[in-house]
């Protein structure tokens, strides 16, 4: 009952006619960028963060536009991936197998509504799955100390670069710049300046907000104009929308199976997206009794990694609302806004700010709706703005970065210490380091090293502290684990071709 209750308030939040226009707006915007290649969520939800502060959004309706622009871009992967071949971004890449494919047998369409009908299945069920587990998890979680919580830090950093990393030695050289970075500043125990250069505009530190914007959305100009500088637009042709009601139907348990796989990958922090999808795809032609056809557009090989990665979207927010620990990269850009926010994502975020929680699990299981309803009659609309050409598109972006971020701080220097964020990001981008990790470092940090003086404070320097719970070394166990289990998953994971062989 007391679910229903909470609820209740969820909806009393959500069903306010701005709240509901900021769910409406974000699913749209969402779709839009993600169905652009290579944009993707987290760049999607990074770009538009400075938009919130412009706007002067509280903390409630900043995280329902955030978060319906996530939804809405995982949605929109889904279409450049059908009718281009090119994934909107790498949890997309599975749906390419059997959705291309069908684009080119002339059943685009069906693959564009089926894909559809799957997004909103997975994400709505996973929706329903924060709303049961995350307060579960959050009672659980004031089981944990300052051990425990350092060990959580740690599984977060070996995790979260792993799946999306080419090379482990470069994503946990990410994690150490991140942290290097959040290092900069007055200290917290001592008050004692640390790696400021005598910089006044450094005494607070970095902001997080700054370094996002910069790693992902400025970085991203850099990339499009290497490009698409010339303005060279994407054509599309898209025949007649028809709905496939027997291949929605034979796909349902496809949507089901999928769902499941997806959101307990994206629970786990740092596998995500790509490997829900991945995942669920695998996992459907394994128990397919026509699995040959899979990789030559069989239906459920569409359904399959869109439910997959939906849900696993869904699932990322768990971990990130009840422990203050990112599932996933673009969760690692939500985590960054609700602390400049003032909110604190833990245990006790549930009851010192029911509001916030509620009203955006309410608002997603709005904007789930909503997504389904616009992304079926309104495809043929996302297709033709694939076609806008670069000189629209890139002054859009850099004008609502360097607005954002001024409005925010008011500060020169954050504009400027933003490009510097840029230029590395997009060296950094060519050398194939990942930037979620620097984020993640940038982010947790700080906590991490006050859990870690914290313990050693309460055990007196005894670095046998850390091990010395049951949560805490199944922490370790399952850290170490994840930073050794990508060097096997990751050729997998990379050549999704090998499954149609």
């Amino acid at each position: 009952m007391e679910i229903f209750a909470n609820l209740a308030l969820g909806f009393s939040v959500a069903l306010t006619p701005f709240t509901l226009f900021l769910a409406v707006v974000g699913c749209f915007l969402g779709t839009i960028i993600g169905a652009m290649p290579g944009l993707g969520p987290s760049n999607g939800v990074a770009i538009l963060i400075p938009l919130a502060f412009t706007l002067g959004l509280d903390a409630t309706a900043a995280l329902v536009l955030m978060t319906s622009v996530y939804y809405g871009a995982m949605y929109g992967g889904r279409i450049s991936s059908i009718l281009l071949n090119i994934p909107g971004d790498e949890p997309a890449l599975m749906t390419t197998l059997d959705g291309y494919p069908m684009a080119r047998q002339g059943r685009a369409g069906d693959a564009l509504v089926i894909s559809g009908v799957a997004s909103f299945f997975g994400a709505f069920m996973a929706t329903i799955g924060l709303m049961l587990l995350a307060p579960m998890l959050a009672r659980v979680a004031y089981l944990f100390g300052p051990a425990e919580y350092f060990a959580l830090y740690l599984l977060a950093f070996c995790t979260l670069g792993g799946i999306a990393s080419n090379n482990q030695a470069k994503a946990a050289l990410a994690a150490a710049i991140g942290l290097g970075i959040s290092m900069i500043g007055l200290d917290n125990t001592t008050g004692m300046p640390r790696f400021t250069g005598g910089n006044l505009h450094l005494m607070d530190g970095v902001d997080f907000l700054v370094a996002i914007v910069g790693l992902f959305a400025v970085s991203e100009v850099f990339f499009f104009i290497e490009s698409h500088g010339r303005g060279s637009a994407i054509g599309v042709k898209l025949a007649r929308i028809t709905i496939p009601v027997k291949d929605i139907v034979n796909s349902g348990w496809t949507m089901v199976r999928a769902t499941l796989i997806g959101f307990f990958a994206g629970v786990l922090p740092g596998a995500g997206a790509s490997l829900g999808s991945f995942l669920a795809y695998t996992g459907e032609k394994a128990v397919a009794k026509d699995r040959d056809s899979f990789g030559k557009g069989n239906p459920r090989g569409v359904a399959a990694p869109e439910a997959g990665n939906n849900a696993a979207a869904g699932g990322a927010l768990v971990p990130m609302l009840t422990l203050g620990v990112p599932g996933s990269g673009t969760t690692a850009v939500l985590l960054a806004l609700l602390m400049t926010l003032n909110i604190t994502p833990g245990p006790t975020l549930f009851a010192d700010r029911p509001e916030v929680v509620w009203g955006l699990i309410a608002s997603l299981l709005i904007a789930n709706i909503v997504l389904l309803v616009m992304n079926v009659p309104l495809v043929k609309l996302f297709v033709r703005i694939l076609t806008v050409p670069g000189w629209v598109l890139l002054p859009m972006v850099t004008m609502i970065s360097f607005v954002g971020i001024y409005s925010l701080s008011g500060s020169y220097f954050d504009l400027l210490l933003m490009v510097a964020f840029g230029v590395m990001g997009y060296f950094f981008r060519k050398m194939d380091i990942p930037t979620v990790p620097i984020i993640l470092g940038i982010l947790l940090g700080n906590n991490m090293e006050d859990s870690l003086r914290r313990a050693m404070v309460i055990s007196g320097g005894d670095w046998t502290f850390l091990f010395s719970s049951g949560i805490a070394i199944g922490l370790w166990v399952a850290a170490i684990a994840g930073f050794v289990a990508p060097m096997f998953l990751r050729g997998l994971l990379r050549k999704p071709q090998a499954i149609t062989d």
